[in-house]
């Protein structure tokens, strides 16, 4: 693959007159769905300045390779932050629209194309702004829509209040899977997940820790936990199933049982792995899988209690697994949200591991749930067109600005998701 680095706009837009190609930010997706292979691709990294802020209102201009802690760190301590954050601070406006992120806000926030006021594109003519009114269906395709309408120059977002750099969390013990999910769905929290065993089994099922977060008024600064790095490729036995089931009885018993509340900085709470440098080094040399669907609140009970099933009878689920209640904002053709529940979980790679994989795609099809591309490498097209109902609409308004399809990528070709 040939990549061009453009540190300007007007080297951006260079490259996509000469050659139009589609856009990678900060390289966090879990899958193909930002290569290109055999291609030319355009890196937005260097492309990363703060355009405007107006910190009286919150509304900022940012282009698209500013990463998200960066909005965290710069605005925090002025009263502002970003609205929706994912897992890592990473991330970068660019690809957090391009995905239409969530976070552990879903809830109550939606997803974070829901905070953006209008978008530049880079095409092969100039810069073309759209907004949510004047180019409504322009505006689908392009939040969530994987990059296919264009490169992203810069956004105009709403930031919300900060009225604090320490987040007070009260984390609480889930003995089952039902008072997990109740636990959840009756959570009035801003900010609300949990962490899941994936290796429980018979009543324990489930079982993990729900965190329930709200800001403080607090004026002092936090203390950062420190930066760590993963030296070496971890070897097999590391993540072996009898070593990850002795690691998550010790995790989940750190909780008392009548809870604990703990203060924390804003990036520790809602990047806990940022501060792990090479984490993925834990799975070893042949890396790793990580699946996440969303499923709607009729079929989420049996569909998540069958599936906890098989990732515990299969003994690969890592520590690393995620539980949410989500709301049902969205706001692209193919955005992942739906109102009801998402499981992530990580999974060393293998052959087992994918067929394991293949298996919970096709229950999460079965149960009318979804896959998140974002971290997709094994949906089949039959999948993806029955997961996405509005995806010959967003095919229809990709193929408007790109009929040629100069930005498809791997994932989309894998997924066909241009195709028909």
């Amino acid at each position: 693959t040939q990549a061009a680095r453009p540190e300007k706009p007007a080297a951006l837009f260079r490259a996509q007159a000469a050659t139009p190609c589609p856009a990678v930010g900060a390289r966090r997706s879990y899958g193909d769905a930002p290569l290109n292979t055999g291609g030319r691709v355009v890196l937005t990294e260097r492309l990363d300045r703060i355009v405007s802020a107006d910190l009286e209102t919150g509304h900022i201009v940012a282009e698209a390779g500013v990463g998200l802690a960066t909005l965290l760190r710069t605005f925090a301590p002025k009263g502002w932050m970003p609205p929706v954050m994912p897992g890592t601070g990473f991330a970068t406006v660019g690809g957090a629209i391009a995905m239409d992120v969530h976070g552990k806000n879903h809830h109550g926030a939606g997803t974070f194309g829901q905070h953006v006021a209008a978008i530049d594109l880079a095409t092969p003519a100039g810069p073309r702004r759209i907004t949510p009114d004047g180019d409504a269906a322009l505006w689908r395709a392009t939040v969530g829509g994987l990059g296919q309408t264009g490169p992203i120059l810069r956004a105009d977002l709403r930031l919300s209040p900060c009225s604090s750099q320490l987040i007070q969390v009260d984390e609480r013990r889930a003995p089952d899977l039902d008072t997990h999910m109740a636990m959840l769905r009756d959570s009035r929290a801003t900010y609300c997940v949990g962490w899941i065993d994936g290796t429980a089994r018979g009543d324990a099922l489930g079982r993990g820790i729900l965190e329930e977060a709200e800001l403080t008024s607090s004026t002092m600064a936090p203390a950062l936990r420190k930066t760590r790095r993963v030296p070496i490729d971890a070897p097999a036995f590391a993540l072996s199933p009898p070593t990850v089931r002795a690691f998550n009885r010790l995790y989940y018993g750190r909780v008392p049982r009548d809870g604990r509340g703990v203060l924390r900085a804003l990036e520790d709470f809602f990047f806990p792995l940022d501060k792990i440098h090479d984490w993925n080094r834990l799975y070893g040399k042949r890396g790793f899988h990580q699946f996440q669907c969303v499923l709607p609140d009729a079929t989420a009970p049996d569909t998540l209690r069958a599936m906890l099933m098989r990732i515990s009878d299969a003994g690969l689920a890592s520590p690393l697994a995620v539980l949410k209640r989500t709301g049902p904002g969205r706001e692209g053709y193919l955005s992942f949200p739906m109102e009801g529940y998402t499981l992530a979980l990580d999974f060393p790679n293998g052959a087992s591991a994918r067929a394991l994989i293949e298996t919970l795609n096709q229950m999460t099809l079965d149960a009318q749930g979804r896959v998140y591309f974002a971290k997709d490498s094994t949906a089949t097209p039959a999948m993806a067109a029955a997961m996405y109902p509005e995806l010959p609409t967003w095919r229809d308004a990709v193929a408007k600005v790109d009929p040629t399809g100069a930005y498809a990528t791997d994932l989309v070709r894998r997924l066909g998701l241009r195709d028909g």
